[in-house]
Protein backbone atom coordinates (compact mmCIF):
# COMPACT_ATOMS: atom_id res chain seq x y z
CA UNK A 1 0.00 0.00 0.00
CA UNK A 2 2.85 2.39 0.93
CA UNK A 3 4.56 1.61 -2.38
CA UNK A 4 1.36 2.37 -4.29
CA UNK A 5 0.97 5.69 -2.49
CA UNK A 6 4.55 6.60 -3.33
CA UNK A 7 3.94 5.82 -7.00
CA UNK A 8 0.82 8.00 -7.03
CA UNK A 9 2.70 10.81 -5.31
CA UNK A 10 5.50 10.52 -7.83
CA UNK A 11 3.03 10.64 -10.71
CA UNK A 12 1.31 13.70 -9.28
CA UNK A 13 4.64 15.45 -8.84
CA UNK A 14 5.64 14.52 -12.39
CA UNK A 15 2.32 15.82 -13.77
CA UNK A 16 2.72 19.00 -11.81
CA UNK A 17 6.21 19.52 -13.19
CA UNK A 18 4.92 18.96 -16.74
CA UNK A 19 2.09 21.45 -16.29
CA UNK A 20 4.47 23.93 -14.68
CA UNK A 21 6.86 23.54 -17.59
CA UNK A 22 4.06 24.13 -20.12
CA UNK A 23 2.90 27.21 -18.25
CA UNK A 24 6.42 28.57 -18.20
CA UNK A 25 6.76 27.86 -21.92
CA UNK A 26 3.46 29.53 -22.73
CA UNK A 27 4.43 32.49 -20.57
CA UNK A 28 7.76 32.82 -22.34
CA UNK A 29 6.04 32.54 -25.74
CA UNK A 30 3.49 35.18 -24.77
CA UNK A 31 6.25 37.44 -23.49
CA UNK A 32 8.26 36.93 -26.67
CA UNK A 33 5.23 37.57 -28.90
CA UNK A 34 3.51 40.33 -26.95
CA UNK A 35 5.19 43.10 -28.94
CA UNK A 36 4.91 41.37 -32.28
CA UNK A 37 2.15 43.24 -34.04
CA UNK A 38 1.25 44.37 -37.52
CA UNK A 39 -0.98 47.34 -38.36
CA UNK A 40 -2.64 47.34 -41.76
CA UNK A 41 -5.24 49.37 -43.63
CA UNK A 42 -8.19 47.88 -45.45
CA UNK A 43 -9.84 49.69 -48.36
CA UNK A 44 -13.23 49.22 -50.01
CA UNK A 45 -14.56 51.37 -52.87
CA UNK A 46 -17.77 51.42 -54.85
CA UNK A 47 -19.29 53.66 -57.51
CA UNK A 48 -22.99 54.44 -57.21
CA UNK A 49 -25.49 56.76 -58.84
CA UNK A 50 -26.79 59.68 -56.79
CA UNK A 51 -30.28 59.05 -55.43
CA UNK A 52 -31.19 62.66 -54.58
CA UNK A 53 -30.90 65.86 -56.57
CA UNK A 54 -31.45 69.50 -55.61
CA UNK A 55 -31.93 71.80 -58.60
CA UNK A 56 -32.22 75.54 -57.88
CA UNK A 57 -33.84 77.21 -60.90
CA UNK A 58 -32.78 80.85 -60.93
CA UNK A 59 -34.33 83.61 -63.04
CA UNK A 60 -33.75 87.36 -63.09
CA UNK A 61 -36.00 90.31 -63.86
CA UNK A 62 -34.97 93.95 -64.18
CA UNK A 63 -37.16 97.04 -64.36
CA UNK A 64 -38.30 100.21 -62.64
CA UNK A 65 -41.76 99.26 -61.42
CA UNK A 66 -42.00 96.80 -58.55
CA UNK A 67 -45.70 95.96 -59.19
CA UNK A 68 -44.94 95.15 -62.82
CA UNK A 69 -41.91 93.07 -61.84
CA UNK A 70 -43.99 91.23 -59.23
CA UNK A 71 -46.54 90.31 -61.87
CA UNK A 72 -43.83 89.22 -64.31
CA UNK A 73 -42.14 87.06 -61.66
CA UNK A 74 -45.48 85.36 -60.95
CA UNK A 75 -45.93 84.56 -64.64
CA UNK A 76 -42.39 83.21 -64.91
CA UNK A 77 -42.77 80.98 -61.85
CA UNK A 78 -46.11 79.65 -63.13
CA UNK A 79 -44.56 78.78 -66.52
CA UNK A 80 -41.60 77.01 -64.92
CA UNK A 81 -43.86 75.10 -62.55
CA UNK A 82 -46.07 74.05 -65.46
CA UNK A 83 -43.01 72.81 -67.38
CA UNK A 84 -41.90 70.77 -64.38
CA UNK A 85 -45.23 69.19 -63.44
CA UNK A 86 -46.18 68.37 -67.03
CA UNK A 87 -42.92 66.44 -67.31
CA UNK A 88 -43.27 64.35 -64.17
CA UNK A 89 -42.05 66.45 -61.25
CA UNK A 90 -44.41 66.25 -58.26
CA UNK A 91 -45.94 69.33 -56.66
CA UNK A 92 -44.38 68.56 -53.27
CA UNK A 93 -40.92 68.39 -54.87
CA UNK A 94 -41.10 72.08 -55.86
CA UNK A 95 -40.36 74.92 -53.47
CA UNK A 96 -40.58 78.61 -54.33
CA UNK A 97 -38.20 80.87 -52.43
CA UNK A 98 -38.78 84.55 -51.68
CA UNK A 99 -37.30 86.78 -54.42
CA UNK A 100 -34.15 88.78 -53.71
CA UNK A 101 -34.51 92.45 -54.67
CA UNK A 102 -31.54 94.72 -55.34
CA UNK A 103 -32.14 98.45 -55.64
CA UNK A 104 -29.35 99.48 -58.00
CA UNK A 105 -29.79 103.15 -57.14
CA UNK A 106 -29.01 102.33 -53.53
CA UNK A 107 -25.74 100.56 -54.33
CA UNK A 108 -22.92 102.32 -52.52
CA UNK A 109 -20.42 101.96 -55.33
CA UNK A 110 -22.85 102.58 -58.18
CA UNK A 111 -22.91 105.71 -60.30
CA UNK A 112 -26.73 105.75 -60.45
CA UNK A 113 -26.54 105.65 -64.25
CA UNK A 114 -28.30 102.26 -64.55
CA UNK A 115 -31.15 102.14 -67.08
CA UNK A 116 -33.16 100.04 -64.61
CA UNK A 117 -33.53 100.52 -60.89
CA UNK A 118 -34.42 97.02 -59.68
CA UNK A 119 -32.70 93.69 -60.22
CA UNK A 120 -34.74 90.80 -58.85
CA UNK A 121 -33.56 87.19 -58.56
CA UNK A 122 -36.13 84.46 -58.09
CA UNK A 123 -35.23 80.87 -57.18
CA UNK A 124 -37.50 77.85 -57.50
CA UNK A 125 -35.95 74.69 -56.04
CA UNK A 126 -36.67 71.13 -57.14
CA UNK A 127 -35.70 68.45 -54.61
CA UNK A 128 -36.30 64.92 -55.85
CA UNK A 129 -35.21 61.30 -55.50
CA UNK A 130 -35.94 60.80 -59.22
CA UNK A 131 -32.49 61.87 -60.35
CA UNK A 132 -32.76 60.61 -63.93
CA UNK A 133 -35.97 62.55 -64.53
CA UNK A 134 -34.58 65.80 -63.15
CA UNK A 135 -31.35 65.39 -65.12
CA UNK A 136 -33.38 65.03 -68.30
CA UNK A 137 -35.28 68.25 -67.50
CA UNK A 138 -32.05 70.10 -66.76
CA UNK A 139 -30.92 69.15 -70.26
CA UNK A 140 -34.27 70.39 -71.67
CA UNK A 141 -34.49 73.68 -69.78
CA UNK A 142 -33.74 75.53 -73.00
CA UNK A 143 -37.33 74.78 -74.06
CA UNK A 144 -38.45 77.55 -71.71
CA UNK A 145 -36.81 80.11 -74.00
CA UNK A 146 -39.79 79.91 -76.32
CA UNK A 147 -41.85 81.31 -73.45
CA UNK A 148 -39.34 84.11 -72.97
CA UNK A 149 -37.85 82.54 -69.85
CA UNK A 150 -34.10 82.31 -69.42
CA UNK A 151 -32.77 80.25 -66.53
CA UNK A 152 -29.53 81.75 -65.29
CA UNK A 153 -26.56 80.06 -63.69
CA UNK A 154 -27.02 79.76 -59.93
CA UNK A 155 -23.30 80.19 -59.33
CA UNK A 156 -21.73 79.24 -56.01
CA UNK A 157 -24.81 80.22 -54.04
CA UNK A 158 -27.27 77.95 -55.88
CA UNK A 159 -25.45 75.02 -57.50
CA UNK A 160 -27.09 71.80 -58.63
CA UNK A 161 -26.41 69.29 -55.89
CA UNK A 162 -26.34 65.50 -56.19
CA UNK A 163 -26.31 63.29 -53.10
CA UNK A 164 -26.24 59.61 -52.20
CA UNK A 165 -28.50 59.30 -49.16
CA UNK A 166 -28.81 55.48 -49.10
CA UNK A 167 -25.28 55.20 -47.78
CA UNK A 168 -26.29 53.64 -44.45
CA UNK A 169 -27.76 50.62 -46.27
CA UNK A 170 -24.43 49.69 -47.85
CA UNK A 171 -22.22 50.66 -44.89
CA UNK A 172 -22.07 47.18 -43.23
CA UNK A 173 -21.20 45.43 -46.50
CA UNK A 174 -18.42 47.89 -47.32
CA UNK A 175 -17.02 47.67 -43.80
CA UNK A 176 -16.91 43.89 -44.16
CA UNK A 177 -15.02 44.20 -47.45
CA UNK A 178 -12.52 46.64 -45.92
CA UNK A 179 -11.86 44.31 -42.98
CA UNK A 180 -11.40 41.34 -45.33
CA UNK A 181 -8.89 43.30 -47.40
CA UNK A 182 -7.03 44.34 -44.26
CA UNK A 183 -6.84 40.73 -43.09
CA UNK A 184 -5.53 39.61 -46.48
CA UNK A 185 -2.74 42.18 -46.29
CA UNK A 186 -1.90 41.18 -42.71
CA UNK A 187 -1.80 37.49 -43.64
CA UNK A 188 0.65 38.21 -46.44
CA UNK A 189 2.84 40.19 -44.05
CA UNK A 190 2.75 37.35 -41.51
CA UNK A 191 3.65 34.83 -44.18
CA UNK A 192 6.63 36.90 -45.29
CA UNK A 193 7.85 37.10 -41.69
CA UNK A 194 7.35 33.36 -41.01
CA UNK A 195 4.58 34.11 -38.53
CA UNK A 196 0.87 33.56 -38.19
CA UNK A 197 -1.92 36.02 -37.45
CA UNK A 198 -3.27 35.95 -33.93
CA UNK A 199 -6.16 38.00 -32.57
CA UNK A 200 -7.12 41.60 -33.36
CA UNK A 201 -5.49 43.96 -30.88
CA UNK A 202 -7.11 47.18 -32.06
CA UNK A 203 -9.47 48.31 -34.83
CA UNK A 204 -11.27 51.52 -35.77
CA UNK A 205 -14.78 51.89 -37.14
CA UNK A 206 -13.51 52.99 -40.53
CA UNK A 207 -13.38 56.37 -42.23
CA UNK A 208 -16.10 56.80 -44.84
CA UNK A 209 -16.18 59.37 -47.64
CA UNK A 210 -18.50 60.11 -50.56
CA UNK A 211 -17.08 62.18 -53.42
CA UNK A 212 -17.89 62.94 -57.01
CA UNK A 213 -16.27 60.46 -59.37
CA UNK A 214 -15.07 63.42 -61.44
CA UNK A 215 -16.04 67.00 -62.27
CA UNK A 216 -18.01 66.03 -65.38
CA UNK A 217 -20.26 63.44 -63.72
CA UNK A 218 -21.24 64.78 -60.27
CA UNK A 219 -24.24 62.42 -60.30
CA UNK A 220 -21.85 59.44 -60.05
CA UNK A 221 -20.48 59.07 -56.54
CA UNK A 222 -17.44 57.18 -55.29
CA UNK A 223 -18.05 55.71 -51.84
CA UNK A 224 -14.86 54.83 -49.98
CA UNK A 225 -14.08 53.32 -46.60
CA UNK A 226 -10.66 52.86 -45.01
CA UNK A 227 -10.24 50.89 -41.79
CA UNK A 228 -7.09 50.42 -39.70
CA UNK A 229 -6.60 47.13 -37.84
CA UNK A 230 -3.76 45.93 -35.63
CA UNK A 231 -3.16 42.17 -35.33
CA UNK A 232 -0.86 40.34 -32.98
CA UNK A 233 1.51 37.75 -34.49
CA UNK A 234 2.61 34.36 -33.28
CA UNK A 235 5.11 31.76 -34.44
Amino acid sequence: MKQTNRIIEALLIACGLVVLGLCIKWGIDDFANKDRKVTVKGLAEKEVEADKVTWPISTKEIGNSLPELYQKIGQTEAAIKRFLTQNGVKEDEINVNAPVVIDLNAERWGNNQNPYRYNITSVMTVTSRNVKLVRSLIARQGELLKDGIAIVDGGYENPIKYEYVSFQDMKPEMMEQAIANAQKTAEQFAKNSNSRLNKIVNADQGQFSIDNRDENTPYIKKVRVVTTITYSLKN
